[in-house]
């Protein structure tokens, strides 16, 4: 069963439920925008009908003063239209506004001020001449009616509210008509609204008229970033802002005598103009935030329970089993859909089919390897007999030369029995473990390589790797370490430290190939560890060796000096794996996935 390599980088994907996280969050989207719209349209409407009703309150919170301000501004105008009476003794011009001011208690003064800044005539009777004041040349000169605030040097121990208005005869500006109002009976107007709110009437110069607390911290109700003038040209507005006394406050500007006289009314903050102030404005607007909260929360725990969960759950059942786990037959979903059931039904089924075509596999593959280990077991018995048979026919001969032959025979029968006796053994008939076979043939030529004596004894020493190879390369392989072997007993002498030594050794390049190596030692004088007419050479064994080399598509080095002789065989290795057997080790496999 082929599996993806565990080592193999994954690149990073959304999960399920995040994915479907963003397509709720994509289709809620619509409808967040204009639930925000709309609530931010009521909202805005809201503020400007509060703002609207604030300056309508402001409006009729200062009615009185109004009305008190019109009448003065009226009376003067009215008594403009009598210049003629103007113009009479100072006696009847005297009854005139004496009467007025009966008429209208709120008045304290009433008279005609002259172009020369006199006092013609008054409700008092009195005469003054007013040329000195240099506020007043400025007001009474003015052609058009006017309110000032004069101080309390004019009457007696009140200031008050002056209007004026110019009188013409024929063309001819003949002065002012002069009414005075008590800034007291003003303020008593403002106080009288009936509402909790300071309240503050000026002129467009930037005079404030009267206050609802006309005292000397009258002003303090007052923007403290903005003068009266400044009020007045923004025109009608409402407004937040701070006080000259450091309070919070909602400012109502509406004017109230033909956009030259104003009044300020300042109130308590009102919670509805707060953008974020009262408890609905605020549910309003986070409403779109929270459906958006609640939708994710709700589709999420529905999907993990209808689906996500369920399928975890299947990826967990392919784990297990790509990880070499069975017994998943009776594995059960909780409350799955059926579309998912359907998902595990033939999950299920598919595994029992591969379970079982791998278990009928499994044994036709283990009744073929006992027939193989049959087959190898009586070929191994088969070249043992023949050895056998060879042992007693070298006891039997009389020529020295014969028995030489038929050991030689006989080694390389023996080699070959090796090589069944492993694959008879072997756990898996693909492979074999080449470092094992060349360790029993090698510990065999040590046996043969000793010679009784000092002087016949040969080291041996191996550094063979573990590396497993296709059986069709034991063999070349084997004979040809064999022949190798044997050849390296043959020629072995004694080096200058008077040693004779044979290493073997099979390792692994950097490349992936396998070279295996036989290294004996020389002597200078020629010589030899062992009795040299016991291995006449007929050159069978070099020609030998070049065959299985060839066998082997490996490359053959041989190197000889002074001291040692060097064969190399570099070859590469088939090696081969069972196919039932190349599972994942689970760890690393669920750390992978993970």
């Amino acid at each position: 069963m082929t599996q993806p390599s565990p080592s193999s980088p994954r690149s990073p994907r959304l999960g399920l439920a995040l994915k479907l996280g963003l397509v709720l969050s994509v289709a809620i989207l619509p409808l967040g925008l204009i639930s925000v719209y709309q609530t931010s349209s009521v909202m805005a409407e809201r503020r400007a009908v509060s703002e609207a009703a604030l300056l309508e309150r402001t409006q009729r919170a200062v009615a009185s003063s109004r009305e008190l301000i019109r009448s003065a501004i009226s009376a003067a105008n009215a008594l403009t239209a009598s210049a003629i009476v103007l113009q009479t003794e100072d006696d009847q011009c005297d009854r005139v506004f004496s009467e007025l001011v009966k008429a209208a208690p709120q008045y304290v003064f009433a008279g005609f001020v002259d172009n020369d800044m006199q006092v013609s005539c008054s409700s008092t009777g009195e005469r003054r001449d007013l040329s000195g004041i240099d506020m007043l040349n400025t007001e009474f000169s003015s052609d058009s009616s006017e309110l000032v605030v004069l101080p309390q040097a004019f009457f007696a121990n009140f200031a008050t509210l002056s209007a004026t208005a110019p009188v013409y005869s024929d063309g001819e500006r003949l002065g002012v008509i002069w009414i005075a109002v008590p800034l007291e009976v003003a303020s008593e107007t403002l106080t009288g609204s009936g509402v909790t709110v300071d309240l503050a009437v000026f002129n467009t110069g930037g005079d404030v008229l009267a206050t609802r607390n006309y005292d000397d911290n009258r002003r303090d109700l007052l923007p403290v970033d903005m003068a009266p003038a400044e009020l007045a040209e923004r025109g009608r507005n409402a407004f937040r802002g701070v006080n000259r006394a450091g309070e919070t406050r909602d400012f109502a500007v509406v004017p109230i005598i033909d956009d030259r006289v104003y009044a300020l009314g300042s109130w308590p903050p009102i919670s509805s103009r707060s953008f974020f102030s009262g408890p609905d404005e605020m549910f309003a607007l986070f409403f779109p935030l929270v459906m958006w909260v609640i939708a994710l929360v709700v589709g999420y725990v529905g999907i993990n329970r209808l689906v996500i969960r369920h399928v975890r759950r299947l990826r967990h059942w392919m784990y297990l089993y790509s990880a070499g786990h069975g017994g998943l037959d009776n594995a059960k979903l909780d409350n799955a859909p059926p579309e998912i059931e359907v998902m595990a039904d033939a999950f299920r089924a598919m595994t029992w089919r591969i379970s079982e075509h791998e278990r009928r596999q499994q044994e036709d593959l283990n009744q073929i390897s006992t027939l193989f280990k049959e087959v190898h077991h009586r070929v191994k018995n088969n070249l043992q007999l023949i050895s056998s048979m060879m042992n007693m026919q070298i006891r039997a001969t009389q020529s020295e030369e014969a028995k030489r032959l038929l050991r030689r025979v006989q080694d390389r029968v023996l080699a070959l029995s090796s090589i069944h006796r492993h694959l008879y053994m072997a756990r898996k008939l693909a492979a074999i473990e080449a470092d094992e076979l060349l360790e029993e043939i090698i510990q065999k030529l040590v046996v043969v390589s000793f010679v009784e004596g000092q002087g016949g004894k040969i080291d041996f020493a191996t550094a063979l790797d573990k590396i497993n190879i296709d059986p069709d390369q034991s063999v070349p392989l084997t004979l040809l370490a064999t022949e190798a072997a044997m050849n390296a007993v043959k020629y072995c002498g004694y080096d200058s430290s008077g040693h004779a030594w044979i290493n073997v050794a099979l390792k692994r390049t950097s490349n992936g190939e396998v070279t295996l190596s036989v290294v004996n030692s020389l002597s200078p004088d020629g010589a030899r560890a062992v009795d040299a007419s016991d291995l006449a050479s007929s050159g069978l064994g070099s020609k030998l060796i070049e065959s299985f080399a060839s066998q082997l598509n490996g490359t053959l080095e041989i190197e000889e000096n002074n001291e040692h002789f060097e064969l190399h065989v570099t070859f590469t290795p088939l090696e081969v794996e069972d196919p039932l057997h190349a599972r994942y080790d689970e760890d690393l496999y669920f750390a992978h996935r993970q």
